[in-house]
């Protein structure tokens, strides 16, 4: 059986930190919106099966498929007009 570990953090925080960001930019028109932006979700695994395996366990509720970059990379990413949710998957330091 493969390990991996997968790096996130409290979903009510992020939620209510979404909000408070969309609050404060609707609520100031004057402050600037980055063109695109990006969140994204970390899957650490010594094994290359494992990384794979953390980032489709990810990438399943999102409906997206998991691109293999190669060298022991995975990446999938789903877009929300410019704003991206992905997960990342790279090899130990060692590996890289």
């Amino acid at each position: 059986m493969s390990t991996y570990e997968i790096r996130s953090g409290s979903r009510a925080a992020f939620i209510a930190g979404l909000r408070e960001l969309a609050d404060f930019l609707t609520a100031n028109p004057s402050v600037l919106v980055p063109r695109n932006a990006s969140f994204g979700v970390f899957v650490d695994a010594a094994d290359s099966t494992a990384r794979r395996e953390g980032a489709e366990h990810v990438a399943a509720p999102l409906g997206v498929p998991v691109e293999d970059l190669g060298e022991g990379y995975y990446d999938a990413r789903r877009a929300f007009g410019p704003i991206a949710y992905s997960v990342v998957a790279i090899p130990p330091k060692e590996q890289q």
